[in-house]
């Protein structure tokens, strides 16, 4: 006889109160004994007099009864003689249906109309309760046991919820067959509730007997349902088949031969083709009612399939299959059409909502086919778990099927040269976790022996990690353990696929994209079967990591979230060129790239998910605001959606450029065509360069020399294959190009200078381009990439502007004044032109002497550099390999559009290296 005792203390005023509190009225006793349960006092040394609630033999009706103790259908079924033999087979095709499915009458008809459209033979459903019940039959449990009187309240409810549902649903004699026991099922759980708020405490068979019924309604809804179709059904409450053993932390192990024995026996009496099964409730071999514990239908459902070794288990739910990542971290995850039992499993262990973590053990046996659907969507055909699929090849992006990853862990670390060699260690520590019954996620050991280190639970580590200390105290405080560390906020990424022990390249893979991403790996650990790679890393960084490692194997898009610094004129071009590019790149490159922001001097545009770049301009009118360099920054880097984050700086501000080395430290690429950063102070651009040297982030400029020219590119082509750079020589200003291009003849200087400005050619104070200082940053940039240290100071450079312009208070003043200077230059070209030469303004790298210049010099018509037209740029490169005819580069080296191209292939180049196909 099970019974639930109630002690009350007999010492204090205090406890007076609460025994008065936990004895129950005379009319209370009547209730609780109108219902099958008796009320009598007892005595305990401890606790003096107290209250005992328990059942009287041969009263407790239906559920009680049947499902506390001893199912009487399930004593009746023994009794009978069979009549019917279980069949077995393919005939058979089990389904699932979740909380979701029957949430409400309309979806239960629907599930209704799903299993009558099935042509299989026979067909056993399975169902769980109706969306949300079970926490509602939970939180009864709690309100009872916590003395909370809404407990009655929160039962009208549940009965509310499944009246109005069955008269949705059903009409007629089995409307009132339902209400009729669903009435009684209520009164019933009225009785239980009451004893469990007199006694204060539930046990957990009179927990699961209580949460248990919102799946016995569920089924005899759908049996309902489907009976008034014509088509025979009967319903089963599983708690009279399944039987289970407890096997500690929350699981119970199904015993597959009395459940069989049982099921035979329940079919031999209703021996009917469609067959309605609770999902999530069972009983022990003592008849006590249990549970499959939280999430259990889906067990349920692989049990009973492997009891009539059914042809496939169908688990309908909301989606349309198994994802290859979480599409809430990744949006590229996709749905994938078939996984072994072997990766179904390690992705539900590793967090994946796949299915209950056992599901797969009943189903592996006989090789029954698992396969997710979708009720919303029953086109979808959905994912299939079977065994490995025999026409898979083995390629690298096939071999890892999905991406899982688990939060709020802590890393412990147990470390010491003491630990080498000295058999029981490991024994030792686990077996100090296992004692404060902590939850161990992954292992990782260094063959050395010198260190161990494991995943738990960040609500755990408190607790394990004491327990080290005490455990360990000796070997600490004598030396042969360092340290027992512990490391909080961490988070593990799985990596599974089957074929991951048969291809070759997997982890470096892996690890490559996750160093490209800038993510650091805590800790690895890897089984000899290869079914998964598991790494530890930051949780800030799990999110990044997901999608830089999907993005990998997936060849889905190799996204660049992008933050454009200066809509100016460049910038605002660039924008235009990533418009109209971004769908063809996207379509035949597998490259997405998202404008995450776009920041002025005044205001800022930020988007979560990526700008419009059709609709750019009017955005930032009407949705703008305050700039805010630091937090556009930060909007960019903590947006973990995007593992890959680019800064592209389009201004020419210094102020801007001194952030560079922040934002390469924090993980993010720059690309840049802003001069100052590599042609100001030497030892800023060298702190810069080695930091890029040393990371996977990345820092291009190509656009500071030559525009979209490929002047830097091939500079460093040179240097890489082991050529010598003797000399770099060139015409680096398109402006100046232009200008000297056109300074011939009866012209002057003035007016082609004018001219320049008019067609946009320079800057609006021209005299920002004739002052030479522009072109000596170019050169300053060549010579640092060919090894010199110089500063900008020292280049000598000659300037275009005469003394007594420079102090001009406007640009209207000097080109008012410049006049006045036209023969001067008119007699210095006509010099050249009696020598047969021409004036070309050019920078000078000598590498040999080690240093450089600007200045206009003379050059034979025949020369290259005297060929130029417009504003053309052209570059010669004097090295061992090049020495008697030097390599040239020639093109258009200024204006906006070949300017931010420059930009955009720099763009396309970080895309390359970060993995998208070339």
């Amino acid at each position: 006889m099970r019974s639930l005792a109630v002690a009350s203390p007999h010492q204090g005023a205090a406890f007076a109160a609460r025994r008065r509190r936990l004895h129950p009225s005379a009319a209370d006793r009547d209730s609780i004994s109108q219902h099958g349960w008796r009320c009598e006092k007892t005595q305990d040394r401890s606790f003096g007099s107290s209250l005992r609630v328990s059942h009287l033999p041969g009263t407790l009706h239906r559920d009680v009864s049947k499902s506390l103790l001893t199912p009487t259908a399930a004593v009746s079924v023994e009794q009978a003689e069979a009549t019917a033999d279980l069949p077995k087979g393919d005939m058979w095709s089990v389904h699932k249906f979740g909380g979701t499915c029957m949430g409400t009458s309309q979806r239960i008809q629907n599930v209704a109309d799903i299993v009558l459209r099935d042509p299989s033979e026979r067909k056993l459903v399975v169902v769980s309760a109706m969306s949300k019940v079970t926490d509602m039959m939970y939180n009864l449990v709690n309100k009872a046991q916590s003395r909370d009187d809404s407990y009655i309240t929160a039962l009208d409810e549940v009965f509310e919820k499944h009246m109005e549902a069955a008269k949705d649903l059903l009409a007629g004699e089995d409307l009132a067959r339902f209400l009729s026991q669903l009435h009684a099922d209520i009164s019933n759980l009225k009785a239980m509730l009451r004893a469990i708020y007199i006694a204060g405490h539930a046990t957990e068979s009179f927990s699961d007997f209580v949460v248990g019924h919102g799946e016995l309604w569920s089924a005899q809804m759908l049996s309902y349902a489907i009976k008034k179709s014509g088509t025979p059904c009967s319903w089963m409450d599983t708690r009279e088949v399944l039987v289970v053993n407890p096997s500690g932390s929350n699981q119970v192990d199904p015993d597959y031969l009395e459940s069989e024995k049982r099921l035979e026996k329940w079919f031999a009496r209703r021996p009917t083709e469609t067959i309605i099964a609770t999902g999530f409730i069972a009983s022990t071999p003592e008849n006590i009612p249990t549970t499959l514990k939280r999430d259990g239908s889906d067990f349920s459902a692989a049990i009973i399939g492997s009891l009539v070794k059914a042809r496939q288990v169908t688990i309908w739910t909301d989606v349309d299959g198994v994802f290859s990542a979480d599409p809430r971290k990744v949006s590229e995850a996709v749905i994938l059409s078939t996984l072994s039992y072997q990766e179904a499993w390690e992705m539900s262990y590793f967090g994946a909502n796949v299915l209950h973590p056992r599901t797969i053990i009943p189903v592996m046996k006989y090789n029954i086919p698992i396969v997710i659907r979708n009720i919303f969507n029953t086109s979808a055909p959905g994912t299939m778990i079977c065994q490995q699929p025999a026409n898979e090849n083995g390629d690298l992006d096939a071999c890892v099927k999905a991406f899982a990853t688990i939060d709020k862990l802590a890393l412990v670390n147990v470390e010491g040269t003491g630990m080498a060699g000295v058999p029981g260690t490991a024994s030792a520590i686990f077996g100090a976790v296992k004692d404060v019954g902590a939850n161990v996620i992954m292992i990782s050991q260094a063959s050395s022996e010198h260190s161990v280190c494991f995943a738990v639970p960040e609500k755990e580590v408190a607790s394990v990690s004491a327990a080290l200390h005490a455990r360990f105290r000796e070997a600490l405080a004598a030396g042969r353990l360092s340290k027992v560390e512990v490391i909080h906020n961490c988070s593990i990424l799985a990596a599974v696929g089957l074929r991951m022990a048969s291809t070759p390249g997997v982890s470096a893979t892996l690890f490559d994209a996750l160093a490209k991403a800038n993510i650091n790996v805590r800790a690895i650990s890897q089984g000899c079967s290869e079914y998964n790679i598991t790494v530890v890393l930051k949780q800030e960084d799990c999110v990044r990591a997901l999608r830089a490692a999907h993005s990998r194997f997936f060849l889905s898009k190799t996204t660049l979230a992008v933050g454009i610094v200066g809509p100016g004129l460049i910038g605002r071009t660039l924008l235009n060129q990533l418009k109209d590019q971004a769908a063809v790149l996207k379509e035949n490159l597998n490259i997405d790239l998202r404008v995450m922001g776009i920041t002025g001097s005044r205001t800022m545009l930020l988007s979560d998910i990526g700008i419009d770049l059709t609709q750019w301009k009017e955005k930032l009118q009407t949705e703008a605001e305050p700039a805010d360099l630091d937090k556009f920054v930060h909007h960019l880097s903590e947006n973990h959606f995007f593992p890959n984050r680019v800064l592209v700086d389009c201004t020419a501000d210094t102020s801007v450029a001194s952030h560079y080395y922040d934002w390469l430290k924090k993980g993010i690429h720059v690309i840049t065509p802003n001069k100052k950063a590599n042609s100001g102070p030497l030892e800023r651009y060298l702190k810069l360069r080695t930091l890029q040297r040393a990371s996977y982030t990345h820092y291009f400029y190509e656009a500071t020399v030559g525009a979209g020219l490929p002047i830097i590119s091939t500079l460093r082509g040179l240097l890489e294959t082991g050529d010598k750079i003797l000399r770099i020589e060139g015409i680096f200003s398109g402006t100046l190009s232009y200008i000297f291009n056109n300074f011939e003849g009866a012209r002057t200087f003035s007016d082609v200078v004018a001219e320049a400005k008019e067609a946009g050619y320079t800057e609006p104070d021209p005299r920002d381009d004739l002052s030479g200082t522009d072109v000596a940053r170019k050169v300053i940039i060549l010579a640092r990439e060919s090894g010199l240290r110089l500063e900008l100071s020292d280049i000598p450079v000659r300037s275009l502007v005469p003394e007594a312009l420079r102090s001009c208070a406007s640009a209207d003043e000097y080109m008012q004044k410049l006049p006045s200077f036209d023969q001067d230059w008119a007699s210095e070209r006509n010099d050249a032109e009696a020598a047969g030469e021409v004036l070309r303004y050019v920078g000078v790298v000598d590498v040999i002497n080690k240093k450089g210049q600007v200045e206009l010099r003379r050059y034979k018509r025949d020369h290259p550099f005297a060929q130029l037209s417009g504003s053309d740029n052209i570059i010669a490169f004097t090295t061992s390999r090049y020495k008697e005819q030097p390599l040239i580069v020639r093109g258009p080296g200024a204006g906006a559009e070949v300017t931010a191209g420059g930009v955009f292939s720099d763009i396309l180049r970080l895309a390359s290296y970060l993995g998208a196909p070339s």
